[in-house]
C-alpha cells in the first residue's frame, strides 16, 4: 500500500513538473510570437497549452497582423471562453470587431470590458470613440470624459475631439468636454491659446482662479506666439502685480534696470540672452544715469550685427504715434557697425517702425536719445531691441563698452 502511494505521488509530481514545463514553454513561445509576429510559434504555444487563454490571446494578436480579422476574432473568442473575466481579452475582441466594421458586436464586447474594468480608462475611451462614430454624442462624451478623469493625459485629446465636432465652437466644446474644474480650464486655456483664441483663453484663465506661475509663463508664451499680445500682457501683468510690480500701457518695464537680470522671461520684461556672442552684460551701480543701476554691455570682438543684444516686447495702441527715450554712454567703443535701438512691429515680418541715432564711438558721458515712430493699424505691440547697424564689410568686430539707462515710452498727440 505504501509503495502504491509512493508511486502515485511520484507520477503526480512528474505530471506537475511536465505540465509546468509545457506551460512555461508555451508562454515563452507566445511572447516570442508577439515580438517576431511568428504565427507558427503562436500555434505551437497553443498546442503546448491548449487550456491557456494567454496562448490563444497571443495567437489572435499575431493573426490580426497577418490574416483575416474573422479568424483572429474567433481565436480571441476561444481565449475568452477559457478566461471570461479578463477585461483585456474583451477589449481586444471589441477592437477587432470594430476593425471589421461590426459596430454592434464591438459595442457588446466593449460593454463587457467596461463592466469588468469600470475604473480603467482604456475600455471607456475606446467605447466612447465607437459611440462618437455611431453618432451617439452624449453617451460618447460621457465615456470619454470619465476615461480622461481616470487618465488625465487623455484630456487634451478629448478637447480636440470636442473642438472638431463643434467646428471650433468654444461654448459647445466646453459643454461636450465637461470643462468644470481648475485643471480642465487651464488645459482648455492653453488649447485655445494655441488656436489663436486669445480672448477665449483669457476667459478660461480667469475662471480657473489662482494659477501656478509656470502655467502662466507657458500661457503667455503661447499667446505671444499667436500674436495675441493684449491677452498675453493681461496674464503677464497679473503675475507682475501679484509680486508687487506695477505695469501700465504703454510702458517699458524696468526701463532703469533696477531689477535683477532675467534670462528666461517670455513676457514683457527685458529679454537678455544667456550667452550673447562676443558680449557680456551686467548691472552697474558705479555711475547710473538715474536710479541706482544701469545696464553695462562689454564687447569683446566678433558678434552678429543682426542679432539683438537685448529686447523687450511693448504693448501699444494701433495707429498711435510714440516717442522712445533712453540714455546711453560709451567707453572706448570701436566698430564699423555701432549699436542702435530699434522699434519693430511685433507681428510677422518684424517691419522696422523707427530707430535711434547710432550710439557714439570712443568715450562719451551720458547722452539722452529719442526717436519717434507711428504704429500701423495692425500693430498692437512693438519689439524694442538693441542691435548693431549693418557693416559694410565682414568680419565686423566691436570693442569697448556701452551703458544703457532710463528707457521710457510716451504716446504723442
Amino acid at each position: 500500500m505504501r509503495l502504491l502511494i509512493v508511486v502515485i505521488a511520484s507520477v503526480a509530481c512528474l505530471w506537475i513538473i511536465w505540465s509546468a514545463i509545457y506551460f512555461g514553454l508555451s508562454r515563452l513561445l507566445g511572447r516570442y510570437s508577439l515580438i517576431a509576429a511568428d504565427l507558427s510559434a503562436a500555434e505551437a504555444a497553443v498546442k503546448l497549452a491548449p487550456s491557456d487563454a494567454e496562448a490563444y490571446g497571443a495567437k489572435a494578436s499575431v493573426l490580426g497582423l497577418s490574416t483575416s480579422v474573422e479568424e483572429s476574432a474567433a481565436t480571441l473568442e476561444r481565449a475568452i471562453a477559457l478566461r471570461p473575466d479578463d477585461y483585456f481579452l474583451w477589449l481586444q475582441l471589441a477592437l477587432l470587431r470594430d476593425r471589421d466594421h461590426d459596430s454592434a458586436g464591438a459595442f457588446s464586447a466593449f460593454n463587457e470590458a467596461v463592466r469588468l474594468a469600470p475604473f480603467y480608462a482604456e475600455p471607456r475611451w475606446q467605447r466612447g470613440n465607437l459611440l462618437l462614430r455611431m453618432g451617439h454624442y452624449d453617451e460618447a462624451f460621457a465615456d470619454l470624459s470619465q476615461a480622461a478623469g481616470s487618465n488625465p493625459e487623455l484630456f487634451p485629446t478629448l478637447i480636440d475631439l470636442a473642438w472638431g465636432l463643434s467646428k471650433g465652437d468654444v461654448a459647445l466644446t466646453e459643454q461636450l468636454a465637461q470643462i468644470d474644474n481648475k485643471k480642465k480650464r487651464i488645459t482648455f486655456a492653453k488649447f485655445l491659446a494655441q488656436k489663436g483664441k486669445g480672448a477665449e483663453a483669457m476667459a478660461q484663465f480667469r475662471a480657473a482662479g489662482a494659477v501656478p506661475e509656470d502655467i502662466k509663463r507657458e500661457l503667455v508664451e503661447q499667446l505671444i506666439n499667436k500674436n495675441a499680445f493684449k491677452e498675453a500682457f493681461d496674464v503677464w501683468r497679473a503675475s507682475q502685480e501679484s509680486s508687487g510690480g506695477k505695469t501700465s500701457v504703454p510702458s517699458i518695464y524696468d526701463g532703469g534696470f533696477e531689477g535683477p537680470l532675467s534670462f528666461d522671461d517670455a513676457g514683457f520684461s527685458w529679454r537678455i540672452p544667456r550667452k550673447p556672442a562676443g558680449a557680456t552684460m551686467s548691472l552697474d551701480s558705479s555711475q547710473p544715469h538715474s536710479g541706482s543701476k544701469d545696464l553695462r554691455i562689454e564687447f569683446a570682438g566678433e558678434s552678429n550685427p543682426g542679432v539683438p543684444l537685448i529686447s523687450q516686447l511693448v504693448l501699444i495702441e494701433p495707429s498711435a504715434r510714440y516717442k522712445i527715450n533712453f540714455a546711453a554712454r560709451s567707453q572706448d567703443v570701436v566698430s564699423g557697425g555701432l549699436p542702435v535701438v530699434v522699434a519693430s512691429d511685433a507681428g510677422p515680418g518684424r517691419k522696422i517702425l523707427g530707430k535711434s541715432a547710432s550710439l557714439p564711438k570712443g568715450t562719451s558721458e551720458w547722452q539722452v536719445f529719442s526717436f519717434e515712430f507711428t504704429a500701423t493699424p495692425a500693430t498692437p505691440a512693438v519689439v524694442l531691441t538693441l542691435q548693431r547697424e549693418a557693416c559694410t564689410s565682414a568680419p565686423c568686430p566691436v570693442f569697448g563698452a556701452i551703458s544703457l539707462d532710463s528707457f521710457s515710452i510716451e504716446q504723442l498727440k
